[in-house]
């Protein structure tokens, strides 16, 4: 009965309103930033090498990579091939769509974190949307609603997706056994996790730094390999991607399966712009001007999605090997794989997906321990962070033991409703994220190094930093 339920709620959430929210978000945005996410790409990539400007917050590129190792997880590479399996090679557009608009919508939400970030006792910078519904709508049970949902879509929802995922990749292996196999892995998963955690944010910073680079770029090659291998194949690749994604009578003959839905559900899944995680780590950023931090969070979704998951894409519809239903998930990635590189690519989409699926469990456990801050106004004691982190280090457990749809809808669902409350509120307060672009671009102008103030953008709100 949970397993219909959810999935009715998933199927209602992303048939109709969250489609018609965050494409309407993402080009309300796009059009106010006169695109930033395409005028600005290069900026975002010169900003994050940046040093922090203070030895006690994170630099841009620490908190990008805590960005990113929540965005790039199972969904690059699991969800990718679930979302081709399930709504045909068009999806893949649809997900380039989502990012593209998206992007604008996360450059206004990590805008909006840096300027109403707080300042802790010991000098760092913390926020995100909960901070900033509460500076400006003045509306604290608002932020306490988005921390609970913030909680329950990583510490819950994402994380029993990526220790789904993590067992899952095993089913490959003539060792796997059903009824032990997921409590061993399971086990050995959450121990790990639990050492990781207890480090701290700082800790979870320096782990996802080296590791989610390392990663990325062995993945990225893999891809590039098989698509090498088979470059006959490119042209009747990209000729489906198109074909698919614009033949209506088969979208709207079934909508829910559509790749519409599954390319946007996916998507948002992947690179989470506009949900209102990423500003939790751009908050915690030393960066002179908020704009900063905009654009590198801006230059996350580009990395998540045009880049590792286009990745994936390609590799699968380049692999020879046809989608199906019954390889939904990672069963096509690794058959995709070894088609290739025969067990060694089996073996090394294995490991790949740990990481990745690894690095997203701790990097969204910063996010959960961000909206357990805003709950108990930054200072939980140390028996509430120790239920709380054993709390999460069972849900990765439970996770290794779910089932497949339970798993995905589960967290679609509770993302969903995260998303719902904060597009609505980035749409209200973007104006003072718009006024920060222009101050931005003017001093950029004037062969300056942008340096934010407050009173530049006539910000009536009070502010720990920025006066």
């Amino acid at each position: 009965m949970f397993a219909q339920i959810i999935n009715t709620l998933s199927d209602l959430l992303y048939t109709y309103i969250l489609i018609i929210l965050l494409l309407a978000t993402g080009i309300y945005f796009t059009f106010r930033t006169k695109f930033v996410q395409f005028r600005m790409l290069r900026e975002a990539i010169r900003v994050v090498m940046e040093p922090k400007d203070d030895e006690n917050g994170l630099s841009s590129f620490q908190a990008l990579m805590v960005s990113t190792a929540s965005r790039v997880g199972t969904g690059n590479i699991a969800g990718i091939s679930t979302a081709i399996c399930l709504g045909g090679p068009g999806a893949v557009f649809w997900m380039w769509i989502t990012a593209l608009l998206g992007s604008a919508s996360a450059f206004i939400e990590s805008t909006l974190a840096q300027i109403y970030k707080r300042r802790a006792e010991d000098g760092s910078c913390y926020g995100g949307p909960a901070y900033y519904i509460q500076a400006v709508l003045k509306r604290r049970w608002i932020g306490v609603l988005f921390a609970v949902f913030l909680i329950l879509t990583y510490m819950v929802g994402f994380n029993l997706v990526a220790s789904f995922n993590i067992v899952d990749t095993f089913r490959a292996y003539s060792f796997f056994d059903e009824s032990t196999t997921p409590l061993i892995i399971g086990g050995i998963l959450a121990v790990i996790f639990c050492i990781c955690i207890c480090g701290g944010s700082k800790q979870i910073s320096k782990i996802t730094g080296f590791l989610v680079p390392l990663m990325g770029i062995f993945y990225l090659a893999l891809a590039l390999f098989v698509v090498v291998t088979h470059f006959e194949l490119i042209p009747k690749m990209f000729a489906d991607i198109f074909t698919n994604a614009f033949d209506f009578q088969a979208i709207f003959g079934g909508f829910t399966g559509s790749c519409i839905m599954q390319g946007i559900k996916r998507g948002l899944f992947s690179n989470e712009a506009g949900v209102g995680s990423a500003p939790n780590a751009a908050a915690s950023a030393s960066v002179s001007h908020p704009v900063k931090q905009g654009l590198v969070q801006m230059l996350s979704v580009f990395i998540d999605t045009i880049v590792i998951c286009s990745a994936t894409s390609f590799m699968l519809l380049c692999s020879g090997i046809a989608p199906s239903d019954e390889l939904k998930g990672m069963p096509w990635v690794q058959a995709a794989a070894a088609e290739s590189l025969g067990e060694l690519g089996i073996t090394f989409i294995t490991i790949a997906l740990f990481l990745f699926a690894f690095t997203t469990l701790i990097g969204n456990f910063f996010y959960a321990e961000m909206g357990l801050g805003y709950l108990c106004d930054k200072k939980p004691g140390k028996k509430i962070l120790i239920i709380f982190r054993a709390a999460a280090t069972i849900i990765v457990f439970s996770g290794s033991l779910l089932e497949f749809s339970v798993a995905w809808s589960t967290a679609d669902v509770i993302m969903g409703f995260l998303a719902l409350i904060n597009l609505p509120v980035i749409i209200m307060l973007g104006g003072p994220a718009i006024r920060c672009m222009h101050d931005y671009m003017k001093q950029k102008k004037a062969g300056k190094n942008p340096v934010f103030k407050a009173a530049d953008i006539q910000l009536k709100d009070k502010t720990d930093f920025w006066c």
